[in-house]
């Protein structure tokens, strides 16, 4: 299991198998304010939602999402659908079941025991570690105590990859690729995947091109950290307990010790 994560971790690099590295730097990573950056932050419920309907009408048809399960869409702290939601999202996806037929295998409508299924294209790069693979190697302004404070890195790139597109086109080896200020190089096999007003929210959000991006990188953060919150709140009473602690050690040192320092003193 440890060796698959990896190797899809390695994989997800690049949001295009196919993509061209040209000669040339980083690209151009936008800083973006998401609500989950920064020690207290965390994960808005309606945007992962917004963010999921997005994935699932514009970016399933290429990429999927095979690490994660379908029943963690009811988990609190992501996009906590009700049960019976998750059963209804979950029945619009086959999944390949090999106990059906006596053994020989059949497709049936998925449970949200199952997972989400794997990318329908075999270049297309599965999301499920997207945000986790860049995170160590994007941030607004590098990686460090900044990315810390401002943001992981990894929904930053994703954003950025959605909304850097110039529009320009080159054609190389039969293959047609995008220029792109955000990819490494400059140009992505990927074709814009994302052009504004592609969804219609049912809460009437704001649907143009920064907006959707956004809601899809946070909502693909969330399936590569779903315990991101947990493990915050497990930081926080770490830190206030260590602090409580050794206020009390240094108040019992003084206390021990007291008697014995005002003797050298007499």
């Amino acid at each position: 299991m440890i060796k698959t994560l990896a190797k899809s971790a390695v994989a997800a690099l690049g949001l295009s198998a196919g993509a061209a590295f040209a000669a040339g730097g980083e690209g151009e990573v936008k800083d973006v304010d998401f609500s989950f950056e920064g020690p207290f932050g965390k994960f808005d419920q309606a945007q992962l939602q917004r963010g999921l309907q997005v994935y699932t009408e514009i970016c399933a048809g290429c990429h999927g999402l095979q690490y994660v399960p379908l029943r963690t869409l009811g988990d609190e702290g992501g996009p906590h659908f009700s049960e019976d939601e998750v059963r209804a999202y979950s029945e619009q996806f086959e999944v390949w079941d090999p106990e059906l037929l006596d053994g020989e295998g059949d497709f049936r409508s998925a449970v949200p025991t199952d997972h989400f299924p794997k990318s329908a294209i075999r270049t297309a790069p599965d999301l499920s570690l997207m945000a986790k693979a860049r995170a160590g190697f994007h941030g607004p302004e590098g990686t460090g105590i900044n990315q810390l404070v401002k943001g992981m890195g990894g929904p930053e790139y994703i954003y950025s990859i959605l909304t850097s597109y110039t529009g320009e086109e080159k054609e190389e080896a039969g293959t047609i690729f995008y220029e792109n200020k955000a990819f490494p190089g400059g140009w992505i096999a990927m074709a814009p995947p994302l052009y504004g007003e592609d969804v219609e929210f049912a809460d009437g959000h704001e649907n143009d091109l920064s907006h959707i991006s956004k809601d899809v990188a946070a909502f693909l953060t969330w399936t590569a950290e779903p315990k991101l919150m947990a493990r915050k709140q497990a930081g926080l009473t770490a830190v206030i307990f260590l602090t409580v602690l050794s206020v009390l050690l240094y108040l019992t040192n003084k206390r021990i010790w007291a008697p014995i320092k005002g003797k050298k003193n007499s």
